[in-house]
């Protein structure tokens, strides 16, 4: 290891020391090339997971097999850096036991529930000396993973060659070079030096490219890395290579002293050269790990497409016992949009704790800020530029006119966005059954309060919305309303019910002023209608789908036929600036909120038989209380639709 001035703390020989899914297909189709003189590449496709890795796909696993789960959109990658210290045999000091039962944690760690460990990542500095003995125990540790099928590179340090990548044969080469992976069902080639590897494996329903670099990288090199990515288009990559960022504090300053703990790496003079020789350009790579230099540390900068690389350094060979074949765990969760960290070491976990040394316990897990932390990524976003996000077309109106329709209101093709709607105006009821909406607004509100919108869910048949600019205090806004003899306002759905709409709050969306603002609501409040008892409010209307005060949670709130007071279904926070798909279904007995197809925690096991009616309209974005509107809803609203029936969420509006 060296500090980033490159001056040697330890000599040794001459040498010194030291980042859906809904397009997952796409992601793992490659064309097949040849590296610039090299070995065959060709990208495994995400079809193919079975194969790929000797990937499952849920078939429950055997022990110590390697049978990572390729479809799981949580999965691991593990990283182990500098492990010299165990391989030093010019000296007669080898112990391959820490790094093996790493090696047998990983294994037994593939495919598991919380882990599912896919694929490990050496980042260099496997032996002290570069000594051919020290390679010969190398050699018996790594058999353990061979010996599985493990999936796996491996990468060259200052402490295993010397010079560049044109250096020719060496121990490492013939130990740890391109023979080495012929039967690995995830290598995907060599450059023709041997020094630099790519390897494809499958996690997540896609395929991911990590590139192993030599610690120093020639032109060639990086021409060939740079032809990899570019035959393998739509592959995220993970760069590996041993000198890439450094850290600028000192081991004895811990990283939330020196200051910020998401910041304090900077690129070395080699991880310059490699930023602008290959990461800056190539969109692909999200992610880059390094060991080499030490205390760990981590930074992100933004690549020529404007889109964030992140550039982590992870090196225990200072820790006790040189690390002890220390693994970084790299919990990719694709529904979560997070990679969550965590340092462990499996050969002292795998001690008695009674028998453990005081360092030895201090070093079972690392806590730090640098070594157990988040990253949150957007995958999706993040790999649009490679992978496009396919935007799903509009359907017809026709199409979504399952039997019992009774209303169908949407907003395409009837104003350009951002133009505002005028009192009086009407929207159709795509249904055909005659329930119209009509423009109705508040005195003294602005003429654009109610404007046409392009904006959607990306599951809503109509690509558009209408936004509404509402409030109270005092009341203002647009809304819209079904006539005085629309059908709809008289039926009270005995036999069950499915309404459906979507819905986004913005930014400045205010509990105070929005909260309780209703996306539907049916006039006529309780009070009149002779309902009391426990929870009746006499002022409310006898049916509202509302959103709360409290964090924007969604409320169905409505008084049934056969009860004198309400059921009430409440779902959980809805976030602002995303749009949500709520659906509320009653099959004649019980009601159930649902949001984007979920059922909702807090739906009553209460016999609710149909919707009390006072012969009333129906009003979207307004909500009365004590016959008075007294709010008008603030943010979007998209496609809504009132089925006569129960539906299940095969047939929601959002049904692939």
């Amino acid at each position: 290891m060296c500090k980033s001035d490159d001056r040697p703390s330890h000599e040794s020989a001459g040498q010194s020391r030291r980042g859906f899914l809904r397009n997952a297909a796409l992601a793992g189709a490659g064309t097949a090339a040849v590296g610039v003189g090299g070995a065959a590449l060709a990208a495994t496709p995400a079809s193919a997971a079975d194969a790929a890795a000797g990937g499952r796909t849920g078939e429950s696993r055997k022990p110590g097999v390697w049978t990572p789960d390729t479809t799981a959109l949580q999965f691991t990658l593990a990283v182990m850096p500098d492990t010299q210290f165990l391989y030093w045999g010019s000296q007669d000091s080898v112990n391959r036991a820490p790094q093996e039962e790493s090696f047998r944690y990983i294994i037994e760690n593939s495919g598991t529930p919380g882990n599912n460990i896919v694929f490990m990542a050496h980042l260099g500095d496997l032996t002290e000396d570069a000594d051919p003995s020290s390679f010969q125990e190398v050699d018996k540790a790594f058999a353990l993973l061979d010996s599985r099928g493990a999936a796996y590179s491996v990468l060259a340090g200052n402490h295993d060659v010397t010079g560049d990548d044109s250096r020719g044969d060496t121990p490492y080469l013939r130990t740890m070079g391109p023979q080495r992976f012929q039967r690995s069902k995830t290598f995907a080639g060599s450059d023709p030096t041997g020094y630099n590897t790519a390897h494809v494996f499958q996690a997540a329903g896609r395929s991911w490219l990590l590139l192993a670099l030599d610690w120093r990288t020639t032109d060639q090199g990086y021409a060939w890395a740079n032809e990899v990515i570019k035959a393998h288009p739509r592959m995220p990559v993970i760069l590996t290579s041993h000198d890439i960022v450094a850290s600028p504090y000192d081991d004895n300053v811990f990283p939330y002293e020196s200051g910020d703990p998401e910041n304090n790496a900077v690129l070395s003079g080699n991880g310059q050269t490699a930023w602008d020789r290959l990461i800056d350009g190539n969109d692909q790579i999200f992610l880059t790990l390094n060991g080499h230099y030490w205390p760990p540390g981590r930074t992100t900068r933004k690549n020529a497409a404007g889109n964030d690389v992140h550039l982590h350094i992870t090196n225990y060979q200072n820790r006790y016992f040189g690390g002890g074949g220390m693994i970084r765990l790299y919990h990719f969760d694709l529904v979560r949009n997070t990679i969550d960290v965590e340092t462990i070491n499996p050969w002292i976990l795998a001690q008695d704790p009674e028998s453990r040394s005081e360092l030895a316990a201090e070093h079972a897990r690392i806590s730090g800020p640098v070594d157990d932390f988040s990253v949150p990524i957007d995958f999706e976003q993040r790999f649009s530029g490679f992978v496009p996000i396919p935007v799903r077309p509009a359907r017809p109106a026709a199409k979504e006119l399952v039997k019992g329709t009774l209303a169908y209101w949407r907003f395409d093709g009837q104003g350009a966005a951002g133009t505002p709607l005028a009192a009086g105006q009407t929207i159709r009821d795509l249904s055909g059954r005659g329930n119209d909406l009509t423009v109705v607004t508040v005195p003294g509100t602005a003429a654009d309060a109610l404007t046409w919108s392009d904006d959607h869910h990306p599951d809503q048949p109509g690509h558009a919305s209408l936004k509404f600019t509402g409030g109270r205090n005092p009341v203002h806004g647009s809304y819209l309303a079904t006539g005085a003899k629309a059908p709809l306002n008289t039926e009270t759905f005995r036999t069950g019910y499915t309404i459906e709409t979507f819905v986004s709050m913005p930014l400045d969306w205010d509990a105070g002023n929005n909260g309780w603002a209703a996306l539907l609501s049916r006039r006529g409040s309780a009070g009149t209608a002779g309902k009391h008892g426990r929870n009746t409010d006499p002022g409310e209307p006898v049916v509202q789908l509302a959103i709360s005060n409290n964090g924007r949670e969604p409320q169905f709130n409505h008084y049934p036929l056969n009860t004198t007071y309400p059921t009430t279904n409440w779902g959980h926070g809805l976030v602002e600036v995303k749009w949500w798909h709520l659906a509320v279904v009653n099959d004649g007995r019980l009601t159930k909120l649902y949001v984007e197809g979920a059922p909702v925690v807090d739906n009553p096991n209460r016999v609710s038989v149909g919707l009390t009616s006072l012969g009333l309209p129906w009003l979207v974005g307004g909500h009365e209380y004590a016959g008075a509107v007294d709010i008008v809803f603030h943010g979007s609203i998209g496609d809504i639709r009132v089925v006569n029936r129960p539906l299940s969420t095969k047939e929601f509006l959002t049904a692939k």
